[in-house]
């Protein structure tokens, strides 16, 4: 791992961390905000109960932010944050929903914050520390079996046309010890 990885993860990862433990802390500090959420996903399955809502995403949170700052799975621990923070910007920043213009104004800039750790985790989540991802790898294989495929028809040819040659050889020398 590069020293920029070895520092940066743990930099991104902090603010989930410290967010999450305090949502399993005090989730009914934000059980309110989650309500309206929590009852627009339950007929897809969602449990209603916000504050058990507020503590899975913070142990999402925890999890994934531990995950990633110590390096382990950090792919798909930048997968998960990413899928905590969406709903976490939408609910807890909803800037457009401010009539107050000082209120809105912190809420647009918290929400612009979000979109940038987003767009870290995105990054953290597509890095492969410099190895060819799975869609290379899938490549050059795809590419292994087809010279494969083709050394095994040239080497297949020439077997049949020395095979052919010696038939030939051998007829002859029968032909002329009969003769």
């Amino acid at each position: 791992m590069t020293l920029v990885r070895r520092v940066a993860r743990p930099m991104l990862a902090a603010i989930f961390v410290v967010q999450g433990l305090e949502q399993l802390r005090h989730p009914s500090a934000l059980s309110g905000k989650v309500a309206p959420l929590a009852a627009q996903l339950a007929p897809l399955g969602v449990p209603d109960d916000p504050e058990l809502l507020v503590r899975a995403n913070g142990a999402t949170m925890v999890g994934g932010g531990a995950l990633l700052a110590t390096g382990r799975m950090p792919r798909t621990a930048a997968w998960a944050l990413a899928g905590a923070l969406v709903p976490t910007t939408y609910v807890g920043h909803a800037f457009w929903a401010e009539s107050d213009p000082a209120t809105k104004r912190m809420q647009r800039i918290s929400f612009l914050k979000n979109l940038g750790l987003l767009g870290g985790l995105l990054l953290a989540a597509v890095d492969t520390e410099g190895r060819p991802g799975l869609a290379y790898r899938a490549g050059m294989a795809g590419h292994a079996a087809k010279r494969t495929a083709r050394r095994t028809r040239r080497e297949a040819k020439l077997a049949a046309h020395a095979a052919r040659r010696e038939a030939k050889l051998a007829a002859t020398q029968a032909h002329d010890a009969l003769t």
